[in-house]
């Protein structure tokens, strides 16, 4: 892209980073790390009341995890209510805005005969026809006031980035003179953004496509403030499943939560970018510096994307299978520790144990969590069975712990504790039994890990260790005897 392009990210401090607001923070941040510029951050904090210190914090906790890093100082835009005051005094005295006097009550009554008529309310601009003097008898009186924008007769078009030309009649923008500043003195919203974007040098505006609506009116105000218009761009809507907008209702929708449950930053910005963007080829997996060198506008789609939960979370096993385990090891750490089942320096003095543990769960593992919920049999001295795998391995208890004495005797009989002599030991009993080699490996794998779903039985037996794994069975049988 031509020029230096400068993009802003501008969320409202009124709650967490959700994931539509984090998927526009990276849209835009993916356009700067690929055609250049600077990536900004402006935190719309004019509505006082509902602006909080903690959802600002949350919000660059969010963007930080991303690693959405960006170029300049963070602009706040409570900060900036003098120059909004004074570009609306330039509208004023430009006359492409005036003053309205009209209490809340008129203004209902105008309402309630448009609703009568059976048309869409727009004021009748009967303060702009007030004479100058009369409009500054009033306010020497301190009659409240609001300035509305004097809307132009004929359209508004631009071409929008992702969805092409847009073009909205004028007389259908709104309610006709739409307010831009309050009677307190404080900006409206459209009003604030194009006052900050101009200072800002905000060459494109990307953003979702609940702004549409928005920008006929920011553009006018550009062209009645005599600044150039940046590009617009107005990414779609991330659904739910059920295809309605995301909310609560579907599962967590903070980026925050997300990092809690054992998602890894890279496999969220991979999925984040496909929310509205293809690669093209079938392409699904990518690395963040993949990512960037495939970005492209062209690939920005007009339809709604989906968040689907699975799919994050076998991305993020994708993910967790490109990693190794020196680079698991701190994320895995922090949530065996937390659980309770080693300490720091217990797991530091086995490490190459450890990392073959990672290395081997890994495979299975579609979050971090999950990877600290597989490594309990291999952590704990004693385990618990899952009542459904035992009720449907373990049905037959005599025969179950029989056939668990025999095996026991055979692996410690084994020539050495390696996965390949061990199979052959395996495949051996089953053969002299008479049954099929998995006969043997499910009650076993019951017996060792307390649940039906492991890596490979061999792999399994060759991590505990022969004497854990020994230990392991001999307690199996002892809970089969005791329910027998």
């Amino acid at each position: 892209m031509p020029g230096p392009n400068r993009l802003r990210f501008a969320p409202s401090p009124t709650g967490y980073l959700h994931v539509g607001g984090a998927r526009t923070a990276l849209f835009n941040w993916l356009f700067v790390q690929r055609y250049g510029g600077q990536f900004l951050l402006r935190i719309e904090d004019t509505d006082k009341a509902r602006s909080t210190e903690a959802s600002t914090r949350a919000i660059f906790e969010g963007l930080e995890w991303l690693g959405l890093e960006w170029d300049e100082e963070v602009v706040h835009q409570g900060a900036n209510l003098e120059r909004h005051r004074t570009d609306v005094q330039r509208l004023l005295d430009a006359g492409k805005a005036y003053r309205c006097f009209c209490t809340q009550a008129e203004i209902d009554e105008q309402r309630k005969a448009a609703e009568a008529r059976g048309e869409a309310f727009r004021y009748d601009r009967r303060c702009a026809r007030l004479s100058a003097d009369e409009v500054a008898r009033r306010v020497a009186s301190d009659m409240p006031f609001v300035v509305r924008f004097a809307m132009p007769e004929g359209e508004t078009t631009w071409d929008d980035l992702v969805h092409g030309p847009i073009t909205f009649p004028n007389k259908d923008i709104g309610e006709g003179d739409f307010i831009i500043l309050r009677s307190d003195g404080t900006p409206i919203y459209n009003l604030a953004v194009v006052s900050d974007d101009i200072a800002m040098r905000i060459t494109l505006v990307m953003r979702g496509d609940d702004h549409v609506s928005n920008t006929p009116k920011q553009i006018l105000l550009y062209e009645a403030l005599g600044e150039a218009l940046p590009q617009f761009a107005h990414l779609p809507n991330v659904n739910g499943p059920d295809g309605k907008k995301l909310s609560k209702r579907h599962g967590a929708t903070a980026v925050g939560d997300y990092q809690h449950m054992g998602i890894l930053p890279q496999a969220m910005v991979n999925f984040l970018a496909l929310l509205g963007w293809a690669p093209g080829g079938d392409i699904e997996v990518m690395t963040v510096p993949e990512i960037i060198e495939r970005f492209s506008v062209d690939g920005l789609s007009k339809n709604a994307a989906v968040f689907d939960l699975k799919k994050l979370e076998w991305m993020n096993g994708q993910h967790l299978s490109l990693l190794s385990a020196a680079e698991l090891a701190p994320l895995v750490t922090r949530g065996v520790v937390a659980a309770g089942l080693a300490t720091e320096a217990e797991l530091a003095s086995r490490r190459d144990w450890y990392f073959a543990l990672i290395d081997l769960l890994k495979v299975r593992a579609r979050t971090t969590d999950d990877m600290v919920r597989q490594a309990i049999p291999y952590l704990r001295d004693d385990i618990d069975y899952d009542a459904d795998a035992v009720a449907k391995t373990w049905k037959d208890r005599a025969g179950a712990q029989e056939l668990l004495h025999a095996t026991r005797d055979a692996l410690a009989a084994a020539p050495s504790w390696e996965a390949q002599p061990l199979e052959d030991t395996l495949r051996t009993l089953a053969e002299a039994r008479g049954v099929g080699a998995g006969k043997i490996f499910q009650p076993l794998r019951l017996a060792l890990t307390g649940v039906t779903a492991s890596p490979g039985i061999f792999d399994v037996l060759v991590m505990l260790g022969r004497d854990r794994s020994l230990a392991r069975i001999a307690a199996a049988m002892r809970f089969l005897a005791e329910k027998s």
